[in-house]
């Protein structure tokens, strides 16, 4: 349909108020809803920005009244008119343009809609396949809308903090080396070089390093990244990083810079954040909070029992703790006498989901003291003592578990959070950052049996344990870091190696002799020696972030157009069969799955 020349869009709905009444204002969108009052058709118009409420009467304009007799949601349309006050009792306060309304001299129907896939304003319940398969419907949500608002306007003032902090973007390739460690790269077939293949970067690291190597100094980039690995909520096979290096530096520098950027960012959504940010230790957070990433909103820290454990006549504890392992509990303070025996059965049954072979718990009441079947074993003073450890008191229940560190870690860790969302102690208005440092270099993969970096291998080792690479190499720390939001990691970094030597030297730790090296990273190594100054930097997860900022449930929910579980776009059908002349192109061939015999 043909837009008269006369009628343009000159403001956006949320923009008017009572400043404008008695002007002559054009809007458009869409139709959000439609009443017919059986006289009066109201219209409630939608833009980009909110609402606005337009209002036919047949006295006033029938020409106007007789198009929007027949609107239906999601027409499209353009008005003008002069803006007046809406009556009293019918204002909205919860919208920007609630106290006004529109009765159009003219309107024109820009646009019709089909039947719709779903309603827009019951998408809460409508499955997500069928909102990811029409998303340019699911987009127009305000919900959604307002996800991709902060996501702007937080990656906008990134940007202009790390301008200022002398910082400059450098675009890095997205067309790369396939890499030998961490997840599975995407492979891209080379037209040009038969046989060879191209990767997609799982992050910039290596080329953001030898930028520093080229004298850049601070660089930043708003970077893709992709990885075909399993997916979670929180987890996509592409995916946007904020990505720092500096030279020159330590870690105190990537903190403050850090620090600085995120409260911006954070500002940018409507939160404040105090700096600097709390700085706990990889060995602190896990005897504490059994996680690498602690939730600090609330406290229940896990205790160490061991030194009762010892001296104490229940036999299963004591060998436990004699064979290296230790006793560990939490306090569910004030929960004496309302956690029933199912309740406990449910708790062993979750804790032996990740490896505990059971779990026992003390609780002391006016009574005096209900357990698991362990206070048979236990003597008055054993019990006493295991009560101060584990900093209870009368009216607490404790739960323990005798395990290796590692699992009893991981065990309370879990329980900890899980009890916490069921009591209801998480302050969901507080915006706890930290950061956890002096992360082990290495950690040993059962299943390839040999040294892996918990980082990457190209983290610089703590210099007061360079020694212990070939004495005790699971005992070095890296200096790396990781910045942790209310028990969420969305960040992590560390200081780089700047000397071939150290390098070389990591590099032979996790199974990588000189000749491999060379051939993966011979262009690292050369770079390390012709001048590498000192630097480290950091990569900020803006997916994630966006969706905590947001409180979404889902990363795809923050994402313009993300793939499911599955990987695939429902919308654009990826990935899908390519005809057989590209793949005669690229010198490849589909080969047919195998029948798997019965």
């Amino acid at each position: 349909m043909e837009v008269h020349k006369t009628m343009k869009r000159d403001t956006k709905c949320s923009d008017l108020g009572e400043a404008n009444i008695g002007q002559e204002v054009c809007v458009a969108g869409w139709v959000n809803v439609r009443r017919d009052l059986g006289g009066l058709i109201f219209v409630e118009l939608r833009d980009s920005s909110g609402k606005l409420q337009l209002v036919a009467d047949p006295n006033i304009n029938k020409e106007a009244h007789q198009i929007f007799s027949n609107l239906r949601s999601e027409f499209v349309i353009i008005a003008k008119g002069k803006l007046t006050k809406r009556p009293e009792g019918t204002q909205k306060a919860d919208q920007s343009s609630g106290t006004v309304e529109l009765y159009p001299s003219e309107v024109i129907l820009l646009n019709t809609a089909a039947p719709l896939a779903f309603q827009l304003d019951q998408a809460a319940s409508v499955d997500e396949g069928l909102r990811l398969k029409y998303r340019f419907l699911d987009l127009r949500r305000p919900e959604m809308q307002h996800n991709l608002r902060t996501r702007h306007n937080v990656t906008n003032a990134i940007r202009m903090y790390l301008d200022k902090a002398g910082f400059i973007e450098v675009e890095t390739p997205i067309l790369t080396k396939a890499t030998p460690e961490g997840a599975r790269d995407f492979l891209v077939p080379s037209r040009l070089n038969p046989g060879a293949w191209y990767a997609l970067p799982q992050s910039p690291q290596l080329f953001k390093q030898t930028l520093m190597m080229s004298g850049i100094e601070r660089y930043y980039q708003i970077a893709r990244c992709f990885r075909d690995e399993d997916l979670r909520a929180d987890r996509q096979p592409e995916f946007t990083q904020v990505d720092m290096e500096m030279s020159f530096i330590d870690e105190s520098d990537i903190f403050a810079v850090t620090e600085g950027l995120l409260k911006d960012a954070f500002a940018a959504a409507g939160f404040e954040v105090q700096i600097p940010f709390q700085r706990m230790t990889y060995e602190e957070a896990m005897s504490k909070y059994g996680a690498d990433k602690p939730d600090l909103r609330f406290g229940m820290e896990i205790k160490d029992l061991s030194s009762a454990a010892k001296t104490c006549g229940f036999k299963v504890f004591k060998d436990v703790v004699e064979s290296g392992g230790v006793l560990k509990a939490i306090c569910l303070e004030g929960q004496a006498g309302k956690k029933s025996r199912k309740d406990f059965d449910a708790y062993q049954d979750f804790a032996k989901e990740f490896g505990a072979k059971g779990l026992a718990f003390l609780e002391f009441n006016e009574g005096g003291v209900r357990s698991s079947g362990i206070d048979k074993h236990l003597s008055p003073e054993d019990i006493e003592k295991m009560k101060e450890l584990a900093g209870a008191k009368q009216g607490d229940f404790i739960l323990m578990i005798a395990s290796p560190d590692k699992v009893a870690a991981n065990v309370m860790g879990r329980l900890r959070l899980k009890i916490a969302e069921e009591l209801g102690i998480i302050d969901e208005n507080k915006h706890v950052l930290l950061w956890v440092v002096d992360f082990p270099l290495f950690d040993y993969d059962e299943e390839e049996k040999r040294m892996v970096a918990v980082h990457h291998p190209f983290t610089s080792p703590r210099l007061d344990d360079l020694d212990k690479l070939k004495t005790d190499p699971l005992a070095a720390r890296a200096r790396a870091y990781d910045v942790v939001y209310n028990g969420v990691e969305i960040g992590g970094g560390s200081i780089r190696i700047h000397d071939r030597g150290v390098q070389e030297r990591v590099f032979e730790s996790i199974g990588l002799d000189l000749a491999n090296a060379q051939e993966k990273f011979g262009f690292l190594l050369k770079a390390l020696e012709s001048g590498a100054p000192p630097h480290g930097g950091l990569a900020l997860g803006l997916d994630r972030i966006i969706m905590l900022l947001t409180g979404s449930k889902s990363i795809r929910d923050v994402i313009a157009f993300p793939k499911t579980q599955s990987g695939g776009c429902p919308m654009t059908e990826a990935p899908s069969a390519v005809p057989a002349e590209q793949l005669k192109e690229l010198h490849l061939t589909v080969k047919e799955k195998e029948k798997v015999r019965s």
